[in-house]
């Protein structure tokens, strides 16, 4: 798939290595069709990494995708020089009256703080009610996914009183629901969270639907009934050394931390990760961009959006 973006991204020669079909602007310009327009809210502190691994995630359809990067205003960016996010990020401001095909929101390391702690929830909150009427679907990720839940819903996160930490095994509620169709009756996926939204919670919402669990983990994916919300509980993006650097970050630090379940062969840290998740999370992408993005959306942005109901 043609994934689009500026041509000097840092990502994009790990991308060309990989063979992953990568389109610049001339290239682009070439092609009589209309891109999807996908905008990531990148709240991630490691942004270059989290740019690729939702690329590679993205990268699995034919459909031309013209991918934006948001960041917040309100907070200093750490672990990304300020070069990078001036030369490939966008602001809210830069975008507040454009209106876009689909969006990713990732999570961010801020769980055990209240929402109304973090230093950008008051930005956040602006653009969650910015998506109702400019983006036809999003996706939120882990903390991202929970703080969406809390905005649009009201529903509370819990502290579990450890990390959620390591791959786990979830099954599939409903395969008819476009999201997860060609999915196994079983699937594998990586969580690295201190919180959780109570199932309980989301049951009492007749807008949500829980598309998939886990017996270890909780509630992993689920959806508003017209498809243009859904919510990722884990990290389907990872790739096969995340959780090892995170691990041993921790370990670094100090931070009391359980191994990685599911992870490392035989419990060993010294033995390479397996790969265990990539082909259900390329599904998931692949997914969402056809039936919730390119099949919902009007052909002209900024008009009347789809919804799941009204197709199905």
């Amino acid at each position: 798939m043609p994934i689009r973006i500026l041509q000097d991204l840092p990502a994009r020669e790990t991308l060309d290595r990989e063979n992953i079909f990568v389109m610049d602007e001339g290239q682009a310009d070439l092609q009589n069709i209309r891109p999807l327009e996908i905008l990531i809210l990148n709240l991630m502190p490691l942004k270059e990494d989290t740019e690729l691994q939702l690329l590679r995630m993205l990268s699995n359809t034919p459909l031309q995708l013209n991918i934006t990067f948001l960041a917040v205003s309100t907070h200093h960016a750490k672990n990304t020089t300020a070069s990078h996010l001036n030369k490939f990020y966008l602001e809210f401001d830069d975008i507040r009256d454009a209106f876009y095909d689909g969006m990713i929101i990732t999570g961010a390391p801020v769980e055990q703080m209240t929402y109304e702690e973090v230093d950008y929830w008051g930005e956040l909150c602006r653009i969650f009610d910015w998506t109702n009427d400019h983006v036809t679907s999003t996706i939120h990720l882990c903390w991202g996914a929970q703080a969406a839940l809390y905005h649009h819903y009201g529903l509370p996160k819990t502290d579990l009183g450890y990390k959620l930490f390591g791959v786990y095994r979830h099954r599939v509620k409903n395969k008819k629901i476009p999201l997860v169709r060609g999915f196994d009756d079983f699937f594998y996926a990586p969580h690295s969270r201190w919180t959780e939204v109570p199932r309980e919670a989301i049951l009492k919402c007749n807008d949500l639907v829980i598309l998939a669990e886990s017996d270890e983990a909780g509630v992993f994916l689920v959806m508003s009934r017209n498809g243009r919300r859904i919510f990722v509980m884990g990290h389907p993006e990872y790739d096969r050394l995340t959780l090892d650097k995170e691990y041993r970050r921790d370990l670094d630090k100090g931070i009391p931390i359980r191994m990685p379940v599911n992870y490392y062969p035989d419990d060993d840290p010294e033995n390479r990760p397996t790969l265990s998740w990539r082909s259900h999370a390329n599904s998931l992408y692949s997914n969402w961009i056809n039936y919730y993005c390119y099949q919902l959306t009007p052909y002209s942005l900024g008009t009347r959006v789809y919804t799941y109901e009204n197709l199905h």
